[in-house]
């Protein structure tokens, strides 16, 4: 029975610890949070004095030291701050400074440019009697006149025109814009050509440029030959009959003439 009653009376002295009311326990309070401001257009970080901070409230909030936090703010050894006080707490960097407008650059003038100078050239044109048909000029094959004369160049900007003369003075353009052109020259009636009559050329500034192109007599236009001779050289049928004719009156004059004179000499 002593055994049951401890039990018992150790069953209420539990229940009545249980029923009395519990100490209440302290809330956790809340850790302040700071975030470090954005330092202003003169690199300066400057906090703002709230109710009921102090000097080492705002040490621990910024992480920055009491000693510096005086010596940045000039504040003795108290460190009394009043609300709304601005304090400097760092330098975020060099301060953003503005560009200040300058005086606009002059724009320099551009220089003229150059215009290319091509420069001039000259041509001369000569037609030759190719006598032996070498397609080469002796010393000994004059020069024909009257053969046309035509130089273009490539692009269609310069077209002259002219005549072959004797080799005395050869048919010359002056003052061609140096460039690539085509030259020709046109066989004059009666002969036949023994070169190429067309080239192409390059004139350059300064150059004279010379171009002979050779022809020869065409057969049809041989020589005519002597009286009474065919071209290949035997003599016109009608020319002999006329000349035996003539021949045999001739003949039967002086007959006649010497029977006549004959009759009349004295027996």
């Amino acid at each position: 029975m002593k055994l049951i009653w401890i039990v018992l009376s150790l069953v209420l002295t539990s229940a009545v610890l249980l029923a009395l009311p519990q100490p209440a326990t302290a809330s956790q309070i809340a850790q302040a949070a700071y975030f470090t401001p954005t330092p202003g257009p003169d690199g300066r970080i400057i906090y703002i004095v709230k109710s009921r901070d102090t000097c080492l409230s705002i040490s621990l909030l910024t992480g920055v030291s009491l000693d510096n936090l005086r010596k940045l703010n000039n504040l003795n050894a108290d460190c009394v701050i009043g609300l709304n006080q601005k304090l400097l707490i760092g330098l975020g960097g060099p301060a953003e400074v503005s560009p200040t407008p300058g005086p606009s650059p002059t724009p320099t003038p551009l220089l003229p440019t150059t215009t290319p100078f091509n420069g001039t050239g000259q041509l001369c044109v000569v037609l030759y009697n190719d006598v032996n048909g070498d397609a080469m000029r002796q010393d000994s094959e004059a020069a024909i006149v009257d053969g046309a004369i035509s130089v273009s160049d490539i692009v269609g900007k310069v077209s002259l025109t002219g005549a072959t003369s004797s080799s005395d003075t050869p048919t010359c353009f002056p003052k061609i814009p140096e460039g690539d052109y085509n030259v020709s020259v046109a066989v004059p009636q009666g002969y036949n050509a023994t070169t190429v009559m067309n080239s192409s050329i390059h004139i350059q500034a300064g150059d004279q440029t010379t171009l002979e192109f050779g022809v020869q007599v065409s057969a049809k236009a041989a020589p005519p030959t002597a009286p009474g001779v065919t071209a290949g050289g035997s003599r016109s049928p009608i020319m002999g009959i006329v000349g035996g004719a003539i021949l045999l009156i001739g003949v039967g004059l002086g007959l006649y003439f010497f029977f006549m004179r004959k009759g009349t000499e004295p027996g």
